[in-house]
């Protein structure tokens, strides 16, 4: 599976918290794994990946569609403490479409400090 450099975003009052997903890769590299109920991600009935900007443009929907097609489920998902998706969004939605009803996941004990305090998507080095 190649790797690009990617964020995990989430809004607070300090700004926009921003997780380096390699670095959580590595951290979880030997948790163990565990299936997770797809009914369980909260996610799949949320914005997730337009909520900070514009509206998405087709374009945006079909390199989303892309990757979730292009997607490998036999890596597990991260999951912070509270079962929130950190890294994996596009293998859940593989799942779902191919009707599976679980997924393998890592899921943190502590969340950790952000990489990032109020930067901006694009400020973010890529």
């Amino acid at each position: 599976m190649e790797l690009h450099q990617q964020y995990h975003f989430r809004e607070s009052d300090k700004g926009l918290l921003a997780w380096d997903v390699l670095k959580l890769i590595k951290k979880t590299k030997d948790f163990e794994v565990v299936q997770v109920p797809l009914s369980d991600i909260r996610e799949l009935k949320e914005v997730y990946w337009f909520g900070l900007g514009a509206p998405p443009i087709m374009e945006d929907i079909v390199q989303h569609a892309k990757q979730i097609f292009e997607a490998d489920i036999s890596y597990p998902i991260i999951l912070c403490p509270e079962g929130r998706v950190m890294d994996g969004m596009h293998r859940v939605c593989k799942a779902s479409i191919e009707g599976h009803k679980f997924i393998s996941a890592v899921r943190l004990t502590e969340l950790g400090k952000p990489d990032y305090i109020g930067k901006q998507p694009d400020e973010l080095p890529y």
